[in-house]
């Protein structure tokens, strides 16, 4: 069965997550991609590990998986006892050498051209996301000089309030004093 064909763009992209913020993959979801288990994907990469730097993969910490565990709502660790392996896309790409199968080759294809479809319609935005975060930046300096203006507008409210206004001096008490001690 080719698993190429049945992925679709959408179900791989919602297999890739922002851990260290490093786009990647987890050892489960590809494996399931590929049709094979997560022991014989993680086998593979063991016999191989001088081809996965750490910035092609690595092990999620005990927060990073309770974390994805908690985004999951799940209450158990779906019967791992492991923490996962994370694949970033240089790593996904050095799977297909390690899991040398036409299904392997097909899925690493299909995800290649995600993760490239990913980056450019990042570099496509990037202007957007450059005129956003300065329209940002000038509504937050405006908002900083509205609340400078907002403070002596305040300030000059209140002095008008005591000039208007002056405090009332205390008066002496009229008529005699009595001592009830």
């Amino acid at each position: 069965m080719n698993h190429a064909i049945t992925l679709t763009d959408e179900s791989v992209i919602s297999k890739i997550y922002l851990i260290r913020d490093k786009r990647v993959m987890l050892d489960k979801d590809l494996a399931e991609m590929y049709g094979v288990e997560t022991r014989r994907l993680n086998e593979q990469v063991k016999r191989n590990l001088d081809r996965f730097p750490e910035d092609f993969m690595f092990q999620l910490n005990e927060e990073e998986f309770e974390s994805l565990m908690s985004q999951f709502a799940t209450s158990n660790r779906g019967g791992r006892r492991k923490r996962p392996f994370a694949f970033t896309e240089h790593g996904v790409l050095m799977l297909s050498s390690v899991l040398s199968s036409p299904t392997a080759i097909q899925v690493n294809i299909k995800i290649m051209r995600v993760y490239t479809r990913l980056r450019e319609m990042f570099l496509t935005n990037k202007d957007i996301l450059l005129k956003l975060e300065q329209i940002e930046n000038k509504v937050l300096q405006h908002d900083q000089q509205s609340e400078r203006l907002e403070n002596d507008i305040q300030l000059i409210f209140n002095a008008l309030n005591e000039l208007l206004n002056p405090p009332e001096e205390p008066r002496k008490p009229i008529g005699f004093g009595v001592n009830l001690d």
